[in-house]
């Protein structure tokens, strides 16, 4: 089982009497107490914990769920930025998207995670921390699970641009798109919507 700590301050795991240790990461991350100011997800069966991003990414997110608010009243949908675990279907291994896109009354994981296949769209946000595991990693997890859009928006790449990932089967997306920002990019079925991706540039 592997365990990456990306925050030095990241406080220790206390030993607790008479319960047996973590044998999967699942088990681990079930596990963990309380971390204030960190995310914490199970990645490509790692653990993996990270500080909260900066206001520039946190502003980004905002600004994708703002976009998405016409079609949220339209499809009766919910929206959640940043704060609510996934659970992969298959896996069971928990993941934090920057947002999610999910019909009222999606199915959940023991009441506390989103199940991923009941889900609409996932979109993520890079940041430094986390730019290897967003671009190459994510794809597949979220394929794997079941999603049917995954949005990657992308302030650091040069020029910085959003990807859509649609139509997921055998664990891959089988239609990636990217556009810069400044340009419009369709975001297929089931969202079925243009997104003017010149919303970002004022984070960039």
């Amino acid at each position: 089982m592997d365990v990456t700590i990306t925050d030095p301050c990241a406080p220790a795991l206390a030993p607790v009497p008479d319960r047996p240790l973590p044998r999967t990461p699942r088990e681990l991350f079930d596990a963990l107490p309380p971390l204030p100011g960190l995310l914490v997800e199970v990645i490509d069966g790692r653990l993996v914990a990270r500080r909260r991003d900066a206001l520039e990414h946190a502003s980004a997110a905002m600004l994708l769920f703002e976009a998405f608010l016409p079609l949220l009243d339209e499809r009766r949908w919910q929206a959640c930025t940043g704060n609510v675990g996934v659970c992969l279907d298959g896996t069971h291994e928990p993941v934090v998207p920057d947002l999610v896109l999910a019909p009222l009354g999606c199915p959940r994981w023991e009441e506390r995670e989103l199940l991923s296949s009941g889900l609409v769209l996932v979109a993520e946000v890079v940041s430094k921390g986390s730019a290897e595991d967003d671009r190459l990693k994510k794809p597949a997890i979220y394929a794997g699970g079941g999603v049917p859009v995954f949005l990657l928006v992308d302030p650091l790449t040069r020029p910085a641009s959003v990807t859509v990932h649609s139509d997921p089967k055998e664990g891959r997306y089988q239609v990636t798109s990217t556009v810069p920002f400044g340009r419009e990019i369709l975001i297929p079925h089931p969202i079925g919507c243009t997104l003017d991706t010149s919303v970002f540039e004022e984070v960039v």
